[in-house]
């Protein structure tokens, strides 16, 4: 699934052709992804001018002069592609700008999402409503893990994928940041000292920065506005590296399966 460098580089690979453009054009080719599509999505986009484009947690934002937010979310196989040169099966909705340019929004599996919904309702919004700060963001810090740990028995990892407490992290880039701070994903967060916590809250952003860079992470599905692919993958520290030597110490990577994804960390390194 595309997580925030992901979609970071999507709204970052869009901005250049989308920001300060006006909307010409939307085709729907279905009513859906993994819910309707807006019925008045046509109508409200087409003829506004795009002032911005950004992103919250896992969501990008396109927003208009109109007062408008297009929400999209990339779900499982979602991606842009910027000037398709021919049309795919799964092209599901396309944006074409008043000069000439055409966005292509592919989604095999179907599980990604468009809403529409006043900018400055956004805030409150369903999904929005409940989420913690962004971990790229200035709220975001020891002391705010702290707090949020403060006291739990959870651990480690499943608290960081609690969007209520950080937004937008996900599997790949929880286990790379725990293993870069040298804490094991299943430590209970209250058994965490203020310290440490301050090196976690650093390495999520040193990762979060660094799969950016490189574009974010491919597994299947993902690639970016201008069709290269997210190379992220080559730098991973344990991700995806059961029975690898792990790059810090040299023990072996274990993995184990838990709530329908993996854990993957080392069990020298991470205490």
């Amino acid at each position: 699934m595309p997580e925030l460098p992901e979609v970071e580089t999507t709204v970052r690979g869009l901005t250049p052709v989308l920001a300060g453009r006006r909307i010409a054009r939307i085709v729907a080719n279905r009513p859906d992804l993994r819910r309707a599509l807006p019925v008045d999505l046509g109508q409200r986009m087409t003829g506004a001018r795009v002032t911005g484009l950004g992103r919250r947690a896992k969501y990008g934002l396109i927003h208009t002069d109109r007062g408008d937010t297009m929400v999209f979310h990339l779900g499982m196989s979602g991606r842009w592609r910027v000037d398709p040169t021919e049309a795919l099966t799964h092209d599901h909705l396309l944006i074409e700008t008043g000069e000439g340019r055409t966005l292509a929004l592919n989604d095999p599996r179907r599980f990604g999402s468009v809403d529409l919904v006043p900018t400055e309702a956004l805030p409150g919004w369903g999904p929005f409503a409940a989420l913690g700060p962004e971990p790229l963001g200035d709220g975001f810090d020891g002391r705010h893990l702290a707090a949020a740990f403060k006291d739990r028995i959870a651990p480690a990892k499943a608290l960081l994928l609690d969007q209520r407490v950080v937004a937008g992290l996900g599997n790949i880039y929880v286990c790379e940041a725990l293993h870069m701070a040298g804490i094991a994903p299943s430590r209970a967060g209250g058994r965490i000292g203020a310290k440490r916590l301050a090196v976690l809250a650093d390495s999520v952003r040193e990762v979060l920065l660094a799969a950016i860079e490189a574009g974010g992470s491919t597994l299947r599905d993902y690639a970016r506005p201008d069709g290269e692919l997210g190379y992220f993958s080559k730098q991973w520290r344990v991700y995806s590296r059961e029975g690898e030597a792990c790059g810090g110490c040299g023990g072996a990577v274990h993995r184990r399966a838990e709530g329908g994804r993996s854990t993957f960390w080392c069990p020298t390194c991470q205490r």
